[in-house]
Formats: structure tokens, C-alpha cells, sequence
């Protein structure tokens, strides 16, 4: 039987999606800007960028600049940056990891995605307008509305990827504006001195034990796919900072949360070329480039500022250059003539780095028990303190980052701890600070996305939770999260399958009820490398998905104003154990590249864990299916799981889940002597009981139909 209140939500709900606005608090809100009242309201996360954008506007007139455009990566189009490169942030004040600015004389707007709407109300003043869009499309209609025809619209073409600078320039054809690269950038000399300094920490050498291969064996494997490529490239152009440091083993501190450094790699067929700033070199590092000197295995030394002069020099002889157009900037793109390129949208390095080898998939599933220790740690002293009133969003990410710091072979956050408590919780990024941080209350829901840097591997992981009575609503809202986020998990699909084929599993059950989210399902993930790393995900850019990548599920809802979940896990691509083949399905499903969720039956003790009386292939000869085996290891609430919602087999994934969970993390718990912890672990990984559950024929029936309409989708896009 329902209650008032969660009819009242609904109703609410059903309002917000007739008018298009969800319902907001009967008082004005005070934590974002106003352009509509006289004198704009500005809230204190707000910075005042007038004066910056005279000082452009200024030095825009002396070239000739009618429209700059700014955005808000570096020259290796980096997604974390260092804030020597934050141009978008200082100039705007808005601080999220995804926009674009673009300057006139009289008008400056943003341009982003959902995920930072509200966090841009509250950090830009009023001389911004806010475009909810990150479509290059608009950014040209924009454009060519602000400025007249013969306008020169300019940028910094090492801020750009070719295939950025492609779409940029598809979007002014024809419209009678110039685009103009101007390899000076303009806000950088607003700027000034002001600019933080270039990075000077050390550049040092992953442990021998921390790698899954030699960095001599990489570049083998590199030089045989050049040799086997029916181009035949004669070097391959490295400009992405995670290709290089996965690539020689080696790692530094040049961004926040990210252990790269700025350089370039030229990996010819006989010889190697590093650009970097070759003093910040450790000994072990320096030794172990050129201990094969001379040679075809000694790694030349070069400085930085010298890469794009020494490939413009290569491009003379008789080669071909193998380069991925996601990460290469226009800037480097124009010195290599056309018919010596040979363009994919990743570099075979990037693609390599993407499939981890055994002892890789070793070291991450070995974090992660680590990492869950650090995890449920804070989620007891949560439990212990918020009811005390002691506990605020920013002192609860410093905890977390503490707890981890402490486990084994840590080397900080992966990235800044999202911590977020009520109202901020429906800001998908949103991340407190000291002035401006809500207390965690028993009365709210509490979103904590957070993750560690290990020199085994990367992790990350979120975890929503209520420590009183949640709202019908939001208990539902829940629920269908981690329900989304379990059919995607125990999903068995096709091999080569797009990661955006099967995203809407995550989906699924909010669309069900009219729910939704506006960012990623999820993305790939480095051992010691980049947190988001490309190019493994669920979006239409991302590779097929293959055994061996590891990725994120992460689905969520947030309300704005009110609350936000989100249900984080990592999860390794394995083969799938089906017995497809003895049922006779495989030539009835041969071709129709389909997938289907995993049935019922008996529960496996390790999810994704091969076993070996598995069929791995078919008799028809197809590769094996695939399927994920999560390798974050933390409860989920069940104060906020409402189990009537949940078919029986997604109760059993439940509990299989929870049974890894006390097998892998319990004896780690038990080991480092915390036995407070321990007992927490067991409460919260009982067995839930199945009889509460809904019948299965309805979720399977469902399930399968949604697989037969993905089969034919999939199909299509494999035509």
C-alpha cells in the first residue's frame, strides 16, 4: 500500500516532467547565481571575471580575434589537468573537467554537460551565459550569431585534437567565418606571471613487481603490429601522457591525481625517442631507457619543447606515421603531410594498454580488496559519528583519503573525493572545500564517490547511504539504481560487442518508472595510471568491448535540489560460462550479434571466475561470450534496498556478490587486525532472503525481450 508522501513525490515528479523543471524548495535558492534580478545576485562560490575578460578582449583586438574559443583539456588532451593548464577555470571560475568557452567582444559564454549545470551557476558570475549543451553544433550556431560574416574565430591549435579541430571546422564551413590557429595562447598572456610554474617533481620507475611486462616487451609488441599493419607504418606518434608512462613503466606527478608527466614518444622501427624534461629523471629511471644504448632498444632523450621540430624534421624521409586522432592536437597533426599519415582514433599503444594481461588483472583485483578495506572503514565510522552531529562533507573526504593513505602501496586519491551530503548529492561532480561544506545528517542521503591511487592498480568506487528513514521515493530511486547497476553486471553478451549496445541495462529499471541520468555509465580504468582511462566505456566513442579491460558501472538518479544515489562498482571483462552451445541456440543465434542477462540456476562463489568445466567455445567455433566480474568489493546500503522490487535472480546476484565480498575482503580485514570492521562486514553481507522477492518469469521475459530488440540494433551497427 502506498503512503501519501510517496504519492505526493510522484506527483511532484510527474509535475517536473510536464513543465520541464523539477520542483524546487518554496524559498529561493541561495547557492546559485541570479542574472535575472537588478543587481545580479552572485553567491559566494562565484568569481568575478571582468577584468579577465577586458584584459582578453584587449589582446583579442590586437590580432584580429573576433571569437576565441577556450577549452578545458592541455596539449595532450589530458581530462584531469595541471593548473598551470586550467585556461577555462581561471578564466571563467568554473572548475568541472568537461567545457568550452568561447569569447567575443561583447559576449562570453560555457558550454557543458549535465553533470556540472548547477556547479557552473554557482562558480560563474553573470558576464557568462551557461549552454547547457556540449554539442560542437552549437558552439557554431552560437558563433556565427555572435560574430559577423569575415570574422576570424581562433584558438590554440595544440588545445585541439584533429578530431575536434574536424568538427570545429564542419561546423563554420560555409558560413564565411576564418578559423585561425594561433599557436600563442592569447590567455595565457592574460595571465601573466600569475600563471602557476611548470612541474619539477621526479619522474620515476615503476618497481619491477608492479608491471605486467617490460617496457622492451611493450615496444616489441608495438614494432610487430607496426610490421603486420598492411600500411606498414614506420613510426608510431605518441601524444597522450598515460601512453607514454604505461608504455616505458614509468610514472610522475605533473597532474593532480594522475601519476603522468608531460611528454612525447616518436616509437620508430629502429629507434625511440622521449621528449621530456630529462633532468627531473630519476638515476633507476635514466638506466633503465638506456641501459640497450646503442641500439634499437635505447630510448633517446629529448627536450620537451623539441617534438614537434624533430617529427616535422622526420616527416622529410620516406615514412609513415601511425597516430590516433583522440589524442593528437591539431598543433602536431599540420607538420606531417598527408600522405604520411596513417590515422586511427587510438594509437595501437592506447589499445594495447586498454587489455590488461594476467598479472595486471592481478594486481587490480588485489587493490580493490585493499581499497574495500579503506572503503568499509569509513563507512563504519559514518555510522558512528554522523548520528553525533561530527561529521561534515569536507572532514568526511579527508577521512576516506587518510584510511586509504594507509592501506599498502598507496599513493593518494585517484581523484578530488566526491563527499556529498542532501542537496549536493544531486550535483554529479561535486566536490566540497573547507568554506563551503555541509554537515552529514541522518535526515539526508549521503553520495561518497571516492577512490586510491596503488601502485597495483587504480580503484574507484561510490556508495550511497541513509542512516535514518529514507522517502519512499528515494528508497525506489535506490533500489532501481542498483538494479540497473546489477543487469548490467551479470549481463552475458557477444564478443566485440560496443559497450554502447548493452548501456541501457543500467537503465532499464528507471526507465521503468520515467527516471533517468545525464552522464556515462561508465569508463575504463589504469593499473597506477589515469582513473578514467580511454578508450574502454559504454560511450559511442569507446572500443568494442573485449576480455582482459576493466571498466565502471556506474548508474545513478539525482534530483535537483533534493538528493542524489549513484552505485559505483569496477568490473573486469571475462569470458562468460555458458552452455549455450548444448541447448542448440548457437546457430539459431549465429549472426544476430544479441545479448542476453544470465538466468537463474545455481550461484557462482566468485563472480566472472572461469571455471573448468566451463564451455569456452562453441561448437559452432564462435569466440566465447563475455561477461563482468565486479571487482569493487563494498555492501551496498539495505537500509535504502527495497527487496520487493528485485525478481529473484537479482537477488542471488546479490548474494553471490556478498559471498565474494566476505571470501575476498574478510581475510584482509582479519589481517590487518580490524575486527570492528570484520563484524560490520558480516552484518551487512547476509544473505538477503528470496521469498520477498518479485517472480522471475516477468523480469527474465522482459530482460530477453529488451535482448532481442538490442540483437537487432546490434546487428545494425555491425552491418
Amino acid at each position: 500500500m502506498h503512503s501519501l508522501q510517496w504519492i505526493a513525490a510522484w506527483v511532484l515528479l510527474l509535475h517536473g516532467c510536464a513543465t520541464g523543471r523539477l520542483p524546487q524548495a518554496a524559498f529561493a535558492r541561495t547557492d546559485v547565481r541570479d542574472c535575472s534580478v537588478d543587481p545580479p545576485y552572485l553567491p559566494p562560490t562565484a568569481t568575478n571575471t571582468t577584468a579577465r575578460l577586458a584584459a582578453l578582449r584587449d589582446i583579442m583586438r590586437a590580432h584580429s580575434v573576433q571569437a576565441y574559443i577556450v577549452p578545458s583539456t592541455d596539449a595532450h588532451m589530458s581530462e584531469y589537468i595541471a593548473e598551470r593548464d586550467s585556461r577555462l577555470g581561471w578564466l571563467t571560475g568554473f572548475t568541472g573537467s568537461a567545457g568550452t568557452g568561447v569569447v567575443t567582444q561583447d559576449k562570453a559564454a560555457l558550454w557543458t554537460d549535465s553533470r556540472y549545470w548547477t556547479q557552473a551557476e554557482r562558480q560563474m558570475d553573470c558576464n557568462w551565459e551557461l549552454q547547457r549543451t556540449t554539442w560542437i553544433e552549437s558552439i557554431g550556431l552560437w558563433i556565427q550569431e555572435a560574430v559577423p560574416v569575415g570574422a576570424n574565430i581562433s584558438l590554440d591549435p595544440f588545445l585541439f585534437s584533429i578530431d575536434t579541430w574536424n568538427s570545429y571546422s564542419q561546423a563554420l564551413h560555409s558560413s564565411g567565418r576564418t578559423l585561425l590557429p594561433i599557436e600563442t595562447n592569447l590567455v595565457d598572456q592574460v595571465w601573466g606571471d600569475q600563471r602557476p610554474p611548470p612541474a619539477s617533481s621526479e619522474i620515476y620507475s615503476l618497481p619491477a613487481a608492479f608491471t605486467g611486462s617490460t617496457w622492451q616487451e611493450k615496444v616489441d609488441g608495438i614494432r610487430k603490429q607496426m610490421e603486420q599493419h598492411i600500411q606498414r607504418p614506420t613510426a608510431v606518434l605518441l601524444s597522450g601522457l598515460e601512453e607514454t608512462a604505461w608504455l616505458f613503466n614509468l610514472r610522475g606527478d605533473d597532474i593532480p591525481y594522475n601519476p603522468v608527466f608531460y611528454s612525447y614518444t616518436l616509437l620508430t622501427n629502429t629507434s625511440i625517442s622521449l621528449f621530456v624534461d630529462e633532468k627531473r629523471l630519476s638515476t633507476a629511471a635514466r638506466q633503465s631507457l638506456q641501459a640497450h644504448c646503442p641500439g634499437s632498444l635505447c630510448v633517446e632523450l629529448q627536450k620537451y619543447e623539441q617534438a614537434r621540430a624533430h617529427l616535422h624534421r622526420y616527416t622529410q624521409g620516406n615514412v609513415i606515421i601511425w597516430l590516433g586522432t583522440e589524442y593528437t592536437t591539431y598543433g602536431l597533426y599540420g607538420v606531417i603531410p598527408q600522405e604520411k599519415l596513417l590515422e586511427d582514433r587510438y594509437s595501437p599503444v592506447m589499445l594495447a594498454k586498454a587489455v590488461k594481461n594476467t598479472q595486471e588483472q592481478k594486481m587490480l583485483r588485489d587493490a580493490h580488496v585493499r581499497d574495500a578495506v579503506a572503503v568499509i572503514q569509513y563507512l563504519l565510522w559514518l555510522e558512528k559519528m554522523v548520528p553525533q552531529g561530527q561529521v561534515d562533507e569536507f572532514s568526511g573526504a579527508q577521512h576516506i583519503d587518510a584510511l586509504r593513505r594507509a592501506q599498502e602501496h598507496n599513493h593518494g586519491p585517484s581523484f578530488q573525493s566526491i563527499s556529498a551530503s542532501g542537496l549536493n548529492a544531486a550535483l554529479a561532480h561535486y566536490s566540497p572545500s573547507n568554506g563551503s561544506s555541509r554537515k552529514l545528517s541522518v535526515d539526508e542521503m549521503y553520495l561518497s564517490d571516492t577512490g586510491g591511487q596503488y601502485l597495483d592498480g587504480t580503484t574507484d568506487i561510490t556508495r550511497t547511504v541513509h542512516w535514518g528513514v529514507p522517502t519512499p521515493l528515494q528508497k525506489e530511486a535506490y533500489t532501481r539504481v542498483l538494479m540497473g547497476n546489477i543487469d548490467l553486471s551479470r549481463l552475458v553478451f557477444p564478443p566485440n560487442t560496443a559497450g554502447r549496445t548493452v548501456e541501457s541495462f543500467a537503465r532499464r529499471a528507471l526507465w521503468d518508472v520515467g527516471l533517468n541520468y545525464g552522464h556515462g555509465t561508465g569508463h575504463g580504468i589504469g593499473n597506477f595510471l589515469s582513473v578514467h582511462e580511454w578508450p574502454v566505456g559504454f560511450q559511442s566513442n569507446n572500443v568494442p568491448l573485449a576480455a582482459g579491460m576493466f571498466t565502471s558501472i556506474e548508474p545513478g538518479y539525482y534530483r535537483d535540489g533534493e538528493f542524489g544515489i549513484r552505485i559505483e562498482d569496477v568490473a573486469l571483462v571475462v569470458e562468460a560460462q555458458t552452455k549455450v552451445a548444448q541447448w542448440g541456440w548457437a546457430q539459431g543465434w549465429h549472426g544476430t550479434g544479441g545479448c542476453h542477462a544470465r538466468g537463474g540456476g545455481t550461484p557462482r562463489p566468485m563472480l566472472g571466475a572461469p571455471n573448468a568445466t566451463s564451455l569456452r567455445q562453441h561448437q559452432s567455433g564462435e569466440e566465447p561470450f563475455l561477461t563482468f566480474e565486479v571487482v569493487s568489493l563494498v555492501p551496498y546500503d539495505r537500509n535504502l534496498i527495497d527487496l520487493s522490487l528485485l525478481s529473484q535472480d537479482q537477488i542471488r546476484y546479490l548474494n553471490a556478490y556478498y559471498d565474494t565480498i566476505r571470501a575476498r575482503v574478510g581475510p584482509e580485514l582479519q589481517r590487518q587486525q580490524l575486527e570492528e570492521e570484520y563484524r560490520w562486514l558480516q552484518r551487512n553481507t547476509e544473505p538477503f532472503p528470496l521469498g520477498s522477492a518479485t517472480t522471475a518469469t516477468t523480469a527474465t521475459l522482459g530482460t530477453l525481450a529488451l535482448a532481442s530488440l538490442l540483437s537487432v540494433l546490434l546487428t545494425g551497427l555491425q552491418a
